[in-house]
């Protein structure tokens, strides 16, 4: 870690209502009524093994470790994130761990994801059937005889979501599975998912530049007591403050077919950027420490997942559990990045006709 980097991990609490400055962050935060108590901050590990490029295994398996030293409890993953290949290293991780950190850790892993040889993506599968054979090779790789949190990635259009879940229902009472999870579902899904049985919590795209939940989805999600997993907190490293307007991607990073990181839309979004590049330097922090922050500050019912590769980059984001956000803050962040300002959807057209939580 450089010492820019290792500076911007410092200061103090963090408050976890949008109004309300003081915290304590370090107190687990519940995934709904029925799930379980987890670290604040979640680690996602997809870009460990697809997406982003290559990335290096040992450093991987390092940062996954330092996670759990830190105190992290929850690794998401998908069975189909490098065709299996991340369960095997999150396996591995927990398997050269400490003994505590590995019984402390919580997988939650998404499903249904259909791919080819080549790496593209069909459709998605959410059969009964499939659910079954979906999750007897994820606890075969991942070695473990139960998965925490179990979640179709996608609704699959061509089966109701009624049966998706009773499937998973069915592994819960098995004793395969601990609790139900979603992934993008609209408000609607989100009831008819919980009238089937008890959703631990809703996995949805959430930061400062992705507010679409707030309008219906987050409130239903609240009524229902359905907590939030928010993956994208920074964007896809966006808002990270780490991305520069020149930078040229890895051959396989899927950033390079994405939106908001094409020709004047990337422009026009490290242009807001900039504008919180302003809040966090008056108040002594990194970019990527205020976007989580503010993440962190929706609610004590959210919990930001945090994508980070590496040690240096999972170091800045845990300290974003001591930045203090004071009301006079989110309305600077609030005026530097508002509601509705992002340039670009938050993936191609081919995607976006996936997500049931966009229509």
């Amino acid at each position: 870690m450089t010492t820019t980097e290792s500076t911007q991990t410092t200061t103090a609490t963090i408050s976890t209502t949008a109004t309300t400055a003081t915290a304590t962050t370090t107190a687990r935060r519940a995934l709904g009524s029925t799930g379980p108590s987890v670290f604040p901050l979640g680690l996602g590990c997809m870009g460990m093994s697809a997406l982003y490029g290559e990335a290096d295994r040992a450093e991987s398996i390092a940062t996954i470790h330092a996670a759990l030293d830190a105190g992290v409890t929850l690794l998401d993953t998908g069975d189909f994130y490098g065709m299996g290949h991340n369960e095997l290293l999150i396996a591995e991780a927990l398997r050269t761990a400490p003994a505590a950190a590995r019984e402390q850790a919580l997988t939650s892993v998404k499903f249904g994801a259909l791919r080819t040889v080549e790496g593209g993506f069909t459709g998605y599968d959410g059969r009964p059937e499939a659910v079954k054979n979906f999750l007897a090779y994820s606890l075969q790789r991942l070695g473990r005889d139960h998965i925490d949190i179990y979640r179709i990635a996608r609704v699959d259009p061509a089966v109701p979501i009624e049966e998706t879940v009773g499937a998973i229902a069915e592994a819960v009472q098995a004793g395969h599975v601990r609790h139900i999870g979603l992934s993008e579902v609209g408000a609607d899904t989100l009831r008819r998912a919980a009238a089937v049985a008890p959703i631990a919590d809703l996995q949805i795209e959430y930061s400062l530049i992705s507010r679409g939940i707030e309008e219906e989805i987050l409130p239903t999600a609240r009524e229902l007591g359905i907590g939030i997993t928010a993956y994208g907190v920074l964007s896809r490293g966006l808002i990270s403050g780490h991305f520069s307007r020149d930078r040229a991607l890895a051959p396989g990073d899927f950033r390079g077919m994405s939106p908001r990181f094409q020709g004047d839309n990337l422009h026009r979004n490290l242009d807001l950027v900039d504008a919180l590049r302003k809040v966090a330097e008056d108040k002594g922090v990194s970019v990527a420490q205020t976007a989580i922050a503010w993440v962190l500050s929706r609610g004590e019912d959210i919990v930001p997942l945090v994508g980070a590769r590496r040690r240096d980059r999972l170091s800045e984001a845990l300290g974003a559990m001591t930045v203090e956000l004071t009301p006079a803050d989110l309305a600077a962040i609030e005026e530097a990045v508002p509601a509705g300002s992002a340039a670009g959807e938050r993936y191609p057209a081919a995607q976006m006709a996936h997500l049931d939580s966009e229509h």
